[in-house]
């Protein structure tokens, strides 16, 4: 597979399951159910679900109001947009590398 293909599935996929999760946490949370470990939340942005985590934090307006995802959140993403220009401006010294 290609490496750019491979990533770019990863992070789709990734970011539709943060964005789910994020929208599940709000349902369970207006319904008095069990919640989602903030943890979790935070680690599937942090695992590439950052721009997953922020539109689903303003679409169903959660989370919005606690510092370690106003702040985490976005900063993630920065990261991660970082680290993809990375990876796409220079492929041959690290994606094609993973994927000989």
């Amino acid at each position: 597979m290609d490496a750019k293909i491979f990533l770019a599935t990863y992070l789709a996929a990734v970011n539709v399951i943060t964005f789910a999760l994020f929208g599940y946490d709000k349902y369970c949370a207006t319904h008095d159910k069990w919640r989602v470990r903030e943890s979790t939340l935070l680690l599937w942005a942090a695992i590439g679900g950052a721009l997953g985590a922020g539109v689903a934090m303003n679409f169903f307006h959660h989370k919005t109001l606690h510092l370690k995802f106003k702040f985490g959140v976005p900063l993630f993403l920065f990261v991660q947009i970082f680290l993809i220009g990375v990876l796409l401006t220079n492929p041959g010294n690290i994606l094609e590398k993973i994927f000989r």
